[in-house]
């Protein structure tokens, strides 16, 4: 369990780095040309979720974010097997607590989750590492149950 914990710190940790590195060089500029045509990094503070929906929902978020770790490490513990395909369910875990953590800590000390990749191609909010993870997460630990784990009773 603390190899877990420490991994999804680990990776909050890059998540913060890489919004310490926005707040200083891209805050100042607002926007640059990251990949043409693509992917620009475009500095935003965002005070609500995806498309800036429930602004103003600070605590809620912050609560969600406590209410999803205790919820993943009782999950971890108690129902999730040793075997090999389990390692990714618990990988996918470990990048959704990452994200929630990370925009958790912006939202608690600078009550806006710091926001810089922004897609060109096609109409997206602008996110952060820590969303990639959730979504990253996400889609693993979905991938995980609909074909890999198979959980039909022994005969």
């Amino acid at each position: 369990m603390i190899i877990f914990l420490l991994s999804a710190l680990g990776l909050t940790i890059i998540d913060q780095l890489s919004k310490i590195a926005a707040l200083k060089y891209l805050k100042p500029v607002g926007s640059i040309e990251f990949i043409k045509g693509l992917m620009n990094l475009t500095f935003v503070e965002n005070r609500g979720a995806a498309f800036g929906m429930l602004e103003g929902a600070r605590w809620f978020f912050v609560i969600i974010t406590v209410a999803v770790t205790i919820a993943a490490v009782i999950y971890i513990k108690k129902y999730i097997p040793s075997g090999r395909e389990y390692r990714y369910v618990k990988l996918s875990v470990i990048l959704i607590l990452a994200g929630a953590w990370g925009n958790a800590i912006d939202r608690l000390f600078r009550g806006y989750v710091v926001d810089y990749f922004e897609s060109v191609f096609i109409k997206w909010p602008v996110f952060n590492v820590a969303d990639i993870y959730v979504v990253a997460g996400t889609v693993l630990l979905a991938f995980m149950f609909i074909f890999v784990i198979n959980d039909e009773p022994k005969k």
